[in-house]
This record gives structure tokens, sequence and C-alpha cells, in this order.
């Protein structure tokens, strides 16, 4: 097995077959599905813990999902973004921490932490990339079998037609690859899937390698989070280029913010810029936008919107940015027992703790093993997977997950059940480290609950309609 620069290349048939082959479901390895900060974070508590551990990527380098965003930065600082188990492994080879007040980039999450981490002794031999799992089952049991279920091991099918057997099972896939679609009601436009090559879901990097493909186009940005947001943001500083933003909603209040009167000042800050831009002219906004239809025309892509009264509109464009959040895939475990909330695509004992009608991802409380577990004992959805369609989610909260269910694997139930968060007072989701980083590197615009951010020059109230305000 080689290395590459972020961990070994991938796996070789002898050893997936080596691993497979164990006869005892003891003595079978925790299988944890995605390199990226959650699944590493795993990897590392089992390392710490002496348990037995395969990692299995389907990218070609750790942190797949987050080098496709690696333009964009992460809202929380250094200081929230890397797991504690991690950090004793790191620093005892030698590393030192980033700046603890700094946020990162996801490139430099990746550079800076992610490789490190996938490089260590303790990970590098048991990871493998390029192994996408197709598929979760117990060996020899469908979903409705029971005797005997929780004896036989569970049964991972890679992509390539390896096998892999495993004693539990840490899911850290991920949404990235799962952005939900453009049609409105979660169903696909009429003709979405015809234009996928004119569309681009959330963050492409509109001022760096994406520049080409919108400066001078005409783009329509679809959505009403930060997402959207920064995306129009970001849109309104390239020269001769139109911009239409459009939302379900009758207006964009809950986009807007409460401007200078926000309880966080960040996110305030997004919303009066947006506003400016919109009441400038430089955008357009279009509201009560219920995506139905999408069709290719000689003069660009042109989006009909139906909404429930039937009445329709339209915009013709010529690219188009779907910031419609993202939704889980739970299909690889469609053999296993899940219980999931009917709303949400979490377990039914996360969902209240992190309806997005009720909680921001600063008000999510600790949470570990005990609601994350499934009927399916042994198989743990974690990270931002495990909160299905709500777009709460931090990465301090999934590294606190792994952490309670590496626990309960090794048997440590009072560990396991002991959870708590380190957080800001208001959540990472807002602080005033974004503040003082805005003299450093320009402002820091929160996207996706605060996940995300990416720097932006200021638009002051009032701006004319140029390129930079």
């Amino acid at each position: 097995m080689s290395n590459g620069c972020c961990g070994p290349t991938g796996p070789t048939t002898v050893e997936i077959e080596r691993i497979a082959s164990r006869p005892e479901v003891g003595a079978l390895p925790v299988v944890v599905i995605g390199a990226g900060p959650v699944g590493l974070a795993a990897a590392a508590h089992l390392a710490e813990r002496g348990l037995d551990f395969v990692v299995v990527e389907a990218g070609q380098q750790v942190g797949a999902s987050v080098a496709q965003w690696g333009h964009v930065r992460v809202f929380s600082p250094w200081r929230y973004n890397i797991d504690g188990a991690a950090r004793h492994l790191l620093e005892a080879d030698g590393w030192s921490a980033p700046d603890a007040d700094w946020l990162p980039t996801g490139a430099e999450l990746v550079e800076n932490y992610l490789a490190p981490l996938a490089e260590h002794p303790a990970v590098a031999s048991r990871l493998h990339l390029g192994a996408k799992v197709t598929a979760i089952s117990r060996l020899g049991y469908d979903r409705v079998r029971t005797t005997g279920r929780e004896e036989a091991p569970f049964l991972l099918r890679l992509s390539g037609g390896e096998e892999l057997q495993a004693r539990a099972v840490v899911d850290a896939s991920g949404t990235y690859n799962t952005p939900s679609v453009l049609g409105a009601g979660g169903l696909p436009a009429y003709g979405e899937t015809d234009a996928t090559s004119f569309i681009d879901h959330a963050l492409p990097d509109v001022s760096g390698a994406d520049r080409d493909s919108y400066k001078g186009q005409h783009t329509l940005v679809v959505g009403a989070g930060h997402s959207a947001a920064t995306t129009l943001l970001t849109l309104a500083e390239l020269e001769d280029t139109q911009i239409t933003w459009a939302i379900r909603a009758t207006d964009a209040g809950r986009t807007y913010g409460g401007g200078g009167a926000d309880a966080l000042p960040a996110r305030g800050a997004i919303g009066t810029r947006l506003r400016a831009h919109v009441e400038s002219g430089r955008i357009t906004l279009v509201t009560g936008f219920h995506t139905h239809r999408v069709t290719l025309t000689g003069h660009g892509v042109e989006v009909i919107s139906r909404d429930p009264s039937g009445a329709e509109q339209s915009v013709t464009v010529d690219r188009i940015v779907s910031a419609t959040g993202y939704r889980p895939d739970h299909s690889i475990a469609s053999e296993l027992r899940l219980d999931l909330d009917p709303i949400l695509g979490s377990t039914r004992a996360l969902a209240p703790l992190i309806d997005p009608n009720r909680h921001s991802c600063g008000t999510v409380p600790a949470h570990g093993v005990d609601e994350l577990a499934h009927p399916e004992s042994g198989y743990y959805a974690v990270g931002v997977k495990s909160y299905g369609r709500a777009p709460t989610f931090l990465m301090a909260t999934g590294y606190e997950q792994v952490r309670s269910v590496v626990a309960a694997l090794a048997g440590d139930w009072d560990a396991a059940r002991a959870v708590q968060l380190d957080l800001p007072e208001t959540g990472v989701c807002s602080s005033g480290l974004a503040e003082a980083q805005e003299a450093r590197i320009g402002l820091a615009t929160g996207i996706s609950g605060g996940l995300l951010t990416t720097p932006l020059p200021l638009v002051t109230a009032g701006a004319g309609g140029g390129c930079c305000g």
C-alpha cells in the first residue's frame, strides 16, 4: 500500500479479503465510513482506546468533501475544529496546532489537520481511500430476520466488489454528495436532470476556480439560507454579471435577519449587505418562486415557477446555483433496522434536539450514543449525516458524538453518557472571533447556520450598482 499526500492511496483486494476473513465477531474491526473531520475523529478515539478499526473513504484523499469547498472559511475557529483525541495523537507525534482563534478555510483544514492525522502511524495503516461502501447488512441476515441477529457481524459491500465484516459501523459519510433538489416541494423540477451541466450546488468558487463560468453571465441563485447569501454577495463583486435571487417566501426578511439589531452581529452583517445590493438593484429579488420546470433554450436556461395556486413566473439565465441544502442518503443501510424521524431523517431521539424550527447550531444540546442509537445495535450514523435535513450541525458536535459512541463500543458507558459541549455562550455560529478576524482577512460571512464562511469586502448600505458597491 503506497502513501499519497493525504494517506494511503487505497486498499488492495488481498488486504480487504484478509480483514473480511476474520472468523469471530469480537475480533472484527469497527469500520468507519468516511475520512472527513468526524470520521477521522472517530479513528482517533478508537486508536486512543486500543480498539481495532478500519476507515474506508470513497474519495481519493481524506477530507474529499471538505476539499470541494476548500475556498470557503469555516465560521468556527481552530479551537473548536480539532477533536480532543486527534489532538493528543498529533501532539505526541510533534504536531503543533494552528492559531486557536483563526478561522481556517476548508483547504487549510485538510492541509494542516486532516492530512497530518491521516498520516499518523495509528491511522495510516488502517485507512483505505477509493473504497466506496455501496451496502451494509448483517452477514446472512436481511432486515426481516431476527433470531441471532445481534451476534452476526456487519457485512459491508464495496463498489469494487470486495466485502468487509465488522463488529460495529460508524457511518460518517456525510451529505455533501446528496444535495437537495432544485424543485419546490422536495421533488426535482421537470427537466432538472437534463440541465445539470448548467446547475451548481451551494458554494461554487465564484471568485476563484469557477470565476470564468460566472463572469459576464446571468446567474440565478435559488435558496434563502446563508449559503445562498454568500454566493450572492460574491457574485456581486464580479463585473458585468447579472444576478437574480429566487426564494419561495414572500419577502427576504428571514435571510436579512435583524441587521444592526441582530443578536448575532456577523449574521446581521450578511443581511445588511445583501439588502443593500437588492435595494440598489445590483441583485434582482424574485419572491414566491417555486421552481417547477427547467427548460434549455437557445438563449439559456428558462426556469419556470408554479406556486400552489397555479400562478406561474419565469426567468431565463445562463447559470443556476441551487443553494437548497442537503439531505442524507440512507440507502446503503436499507437492510438495517433504522428508526428515522419522519421529518428530519435523523434518529427519533435526536430530532427534537436539533429541530431547526427551535434551534440554531449554538443552542443544540450535547448528545451522544443514546440519541444516536438505532434498533440495529452497533450501527451509528454520526456527523452531519446524523442530523438528516437539519442545518444546525457543527464539527464540535460531531466530535462529541464519536467520543461518546467509541466509549460505548469500548464498554465505558459512564464516559459514553457523560456528554458535554464546550462552545461559546452564543454558540460558534457567531462570536467576536469573526469580527476580530475581519481586520486580518476581511468580513467573515456565515453560511449554513454558521458552519461555513467566506471573506468578502464590505458592502455599505445605499451602495451603487457597480461591481464593488
